[in-house]
């Protein structure tokens, strides 16, 4: 009866104190996103009969991050550029870095036949299909703008098919919450904003190696479709795309916090 009584004792000391550890453990806070407009400067991206890549993209990325100043002030919002300049692959992973990022978000706007049109959002991946690959090589090639990029980015050669399944597989550490995080987008692209969601997709995007956080690339809409490029360049049109990755960011950021 004694051990019995003393089992009982030790059991309920356990639980007070994995209780008090339980309470008094520091809640996770999502604290920082970095927010990544493609291209810039010399390096324009891809056009479409009246705009450039690198213009709509910092239109987007600059109304995006002034949707979560605003509404979330407890996010501290980093840009890794705010103006027309050139910023490399590598150093624009450096920004998220150097501010200990929880996320990295780099919207591009895509490029392809004018009768191809949607949105997607990419992960850092093994490509499975052609297309990803294409949209991977396209974004990639900028680092040929950059000096010794042969040396900064390990050999990696932006033509080749294998070069970009090595480095696909970096990123492994942090797929599920940039697979979440991708999925709200495409959600809210589709439901509320109204676009056509061609999905979440995976592929080897450089700009999403070196970031040691949960990374997604948005290509928010072809400027090659004549009827996309209206959209895109148009101020609602942008609002519109602006508010429905703030609102996937949001609901990621409380869905994550409340699981930890």
């Amino acid at each position: 009866m004694r051990n019995i009584v003393t089992i009982s004792i030790l059991a309920l000391v356990l639980l007070l104190f994995s209780s008090s550890k339980l309470e008094f453990r520091k809640a996770y806070k999502l604290r920082t996103v970095v927010i990544d407009a493609g291209h810039g400067g010399k390096d324009i991206g891809c056009n479409g009969k009246v705009s450039h890549e690198a213009d709509v993209a910092l239109k987007l990325a600059m109304q995006v991050g002034s949707l979560i100043e605003k509404n979330l002030p407890d996010v501290k919002v980093v840009y890794t550029r705010t103006d027309d300049k050139f910023v490399e692959l590598i150093d624009r992973a450096g920004v998220a870095n150097k501010n200990n990022a929880d996320l990295f978000i780099s919207i591009h706007l895509n490029a392809g036949p004018p009768s191809a049109f949607g949105t997607e959002t990419y992960t850092m991946g093994l490509h499975t299909t052609n297309g990803n690959l294409s949209v991977a090589k396209r974004e990639n090639a900028v680092i040929l703008q950059e000096n010794d990029y042969k040396e900064k980015y390990g050999g990696f050669d932006p033509n080749s098919p294998q070069s970009h399944i090595m480095f696909a597989l970096h990123q492994s550490a942090y797929i599920d919450n940039s697979l979440r995080f991708a999925q709200k987008v495409e959600n809210e692209f589709k439901t509320r904003v109204g676009r056509t969601s061609r999905g979440v997709k995976q592929a080897g995007f450089l700009v999403l190696w070196k970031s040691y956080m949960p990374s997604v690339l948005i290509e928010a809409g072809f400027l090659t479709n004549p009827n996309e490029e209206k959209f895109l360049n148009d101020k609602t049109g942008q609002s519109y795309m602006a508010s429905g990755i703030y609102r996937a960011f949001k609901e990621y950021k409380q869905e994550l916090e409340a699981m930890n």
